[in-house]
């Protein structure tokens, strides 16, 4: 079964914005594929916190928000954990957010060019895939101000 590694990369504040930034890598070479945004560490409360670091299987299913997309499955008091466009950490409560690259939109840490980067994910690294393994890294910073 495939497997991803988002290794999340640091955890950032700036004023009343916080988040996790990550990056997507393939684990066929090791090679970065997106990055990524969650909400900050707030010990895996529904809507506030992103999810524990930990292996999960990805499935995919369709939303009646997103369309067709996969769903973190099996997080311990979770539901409906999803990879989806958005670019800010107010499009996201508790999923995971991809993007090209890092930026700032509205004075905010954002992820850029997110429905480029969500297609890609979809039509070309799991192309013809139902399911796929992530395993989630912890960042290697513990607090990184934007």
């Amino acid at each position: 079964m495939k497997k991803l590694i988002l290794q999340r990369i640091s955890y950032y504040s700036s004023g009343p914005h916080r988040g996790t930034s990550g990056v997507l890598l393939d684990t066929t070479g090791l090679i970065p594929f997106c990055v990524t945004l969650e909400l900050p560490w707030r010990s895996n409360k529904p809507n506030v916190s992103c999810i524990p670091a930990q292996e999960y299987t990805c499935k995919k299913t369709d939303s009646s928000r997103f369309g067709e997309t996969y769903e973190v499955m099996d997080v311990f008091q979770r539901t409906h954990i999803l990879f989806h466009k958005g670019n800010l950490d107010d499009d996201t409560k508790g999923c995971i957010l991809l993007g090209e690259s890092f930026g700032v939109l509205r004075e905010e840490p954002a992820v850029l060019h997110s429905y480029d980067a969500f297609t890609e994910f979809k039509d070309i690294v799991l192309k013809d895939r139902d399911e796929f393994i992530l395993e989630i890294k912890p960042p290697c910073v513990t607090q990184h101000i934007f």
